[in-house]
């Protein structure tokens, strides 16, 4: 299904929250099927602040509340990246029945996930690319009803996954395109921009850390020595 990307343009351009009732209403009447809106909060992108017309979140919410209560049939979702668990859960609590919340919380997502016994965020998260055979274990203790088996193989995901996502967190691809590397993904450690020196070697190093002890890399060995070979480049233990 689509999903409709928060705008920096529409951010840029908007005069108010009728704008954005403007926009978005337009685009959802032109949709031939249910979407999901993305609301990607200024810790991802400060570009992005202010979005739905308001400073604050409090307001915010209301507006996309709103948009929602007016179109709830085009709407499969709202997927929050605000990185703040109580008020993605007040959030859900909002949506119209059927509209679902799915978390892009990458410092909370397993209790978020699991849910409270009665509403639950589904998951649409960046640190589920590099935890994927754990996640999809977890995943699978769910479908079997097992919420304790599904928090205990996420729960020590987190960590790895708060370094990644740590200030300023529009850097957190740097950590994914490196575990990617490390584990044979791919043949290289290069991105556009050269945003593989977003991070400082320290953060890389403990990121590869993090990953090994969760037993992430399929290689060990491909994955050591290619991390010493990054070092080397930059005069560690040289």
């Amino acid at each position: 299904g689509a999903v409709l990307m928060a705008s920096r343009a529409l951010a840029a351009a908007a005069r108010g929250p009728e704008d954005y009732l403007e926009v978005y209403g337009t685009l959802l009447r032109q949709s031939s099927r249910p979407v999901v809106l993305h609301w990607l909060g200024p810790v991802f992108d400060p570009q992005l602040a202010g979005y739905w017309g308001h400073d604050g979140l409090d307001e915010a919410a209301d507006l996309l509340v709103k948009i929602v209560a007016e179109h709830p049939r085009k709407v499969d979702g709202v997927k929050v990246s605000l990185l703040d668990a109580e008020r993605e859960k007040d959030l859900r609590r909002r949506l119209p029945a059927g509209v679902r919340c799915y978390t892009g919380d990458d410092h909370h997502y397993p209790e978020l996930i699991a849910g409270d016994g009665e509403l639950a965020s589904d998951a649409l998260l960046g640190i589920f690319d590099p935890i994927a055979p754990i996640a999809a274990r977890a995943a699978l203790a769910l479908d079997r009803e097992d919420p304790g088996g599904f928090r205990a193989l996420l729960d020590p995901t987190v960590e790895l996954a708060r370094h990644l996502f740590a200030p300023p967190t529009p850097f957190y691809k740097t950590g994914v395109v490196l575990l990617a590397w490390l584990a044979g993904y791919q043949e290289h450690f290069t991105m556009l921009a050269g945003l593989e020196s977003a991070r400082s070697l320290p953060h890389l190093a403990r990121a590869y850390e993090l990953a090994d002890q969760l037993g992430l890399f399929p290689d060990p060995e491909r994955a050591g020595g290619r991390m010493r070979r990054l070092l080397a480049e930059q005069g560690v233990g040289a």
